[in-house]
């Protein structure tokens, strides 16, 4: 369940109620009105802006909002970085862009600007739905995870580090890249939760030590490790999680790994994260 959800616009032509959705109305029936997170701008011309905006009912759009950069009422304060919005645009035309008609901001998120850490953790995790979800992959999960980790960084988490981690592990099972801890991956015995596990990047799964050696590219899991992975995948971390600072560095050893090999490159913006 989201927590805004599309508006719709009825009687088409009729002057709006006072405090209704101060939109012009749509064009035409390929005008669409989504919850929107706004991922990337780019100044085009001289008053136009470019924008790729992550919608909750039709996955990564790109889009042109013409005067975007003049105008005080079309797109008041709602095209800002990270912002999420409710957008009205048209179905993408030939050239592949949408057309951005004017947007109304749902929430800021200021507290993901404040600094250069949430601000660097924040283009990561954009980057990483970007790569995950290409353009017009509806995934409405997805968009409830991106604006469940803005949230907590607007209200300053007191660790990133356990964030990061939640966001590698969820995404990527929302991408279809989730771990396989169920049994080896080689010879199939199931895994009943106690005893060490080797993860296999390989194969995304795990191993035991009868069928694989630990080593650097093929770290150990201990159970609460295994169970720690399990729930993130989920998108039920323990209560504590967030809060956690210790044994943490195995788990993004172990995620590192999995995104570099399924993704084939290391992200743009990983580099800019802290050692937090």
């Amino acid at each position: 369940m989201t927590f805004f959800s599309v508006i719709k616009i009825d009687n088409v032509g009729k002057k709006p109620d006072a405090g209704s959705f101060n939109y012009y109305q749509p064009i035409n029936m390929h005008t669409k009105i989504s919850s929107s997170i706004i991922m990337r701008i780019k100044e085009f011309g001289e008053s136009d802006l470019l924008i790729n905006f992550f919608t909750i009912d039709h996955g990564f759009l790109k889009g042109v909002a013409k005067g975007a950069l003049k105008s005080r009422k079309r797109f008041a304060n709602c095209l800002d970085l990270f912002c999420m919005s409710n957008i009205e645009y048209d179905i993408k035309d030939k050239n592949g862009l949408h057309f951005l008609h004017s947007g109304k901001l749902l929430q800021a998120f200021p507290g993901v600007r404040n600094n250069f850490t949430s601000l660097s953790l924040a283009s990561y995790m954009v980057e990483l739905t970007e790569s995950l979800f290409p353009q017009g992959i509806c995934e409405k999960e997805m968009f409830e995870l991106l604006k469940k980790a803005l949230l907590i960084l607007d209200k300053g988490a007191a660790s990133l580090k356990p964030l990061r981690v939640f966001f590698e592990a969820r995404a990527m099972a929302l991408g279809g890249y989730e771990i396989n801890f169920d049994r080896c991956c080689d010879c199939k015995r199931p895994y009943t939760g106690q005893g060490t596990a080797v993860f296999n990047k390989n194969k995304g799964g795990i191993a035991c030590l009868r069928c694989q050696k630990e080593s650097e590219y093929f770290p150990s899991l201990d159970p609460e490790m295994v169970r720690d992975l399990i729930s993130l995948q989920a998108g039920i971390p323990s209560p504590a999680w967030l809060a956690k600072s210790e044994k943490i560095n195995g788990h993004e050893k172990v995620l590192k790994l999995h995104l570099n090999f399924h993704l084939g490159k290391n992200l743009a913006t990983a580099k800019y994260l802290a050692d937090y």
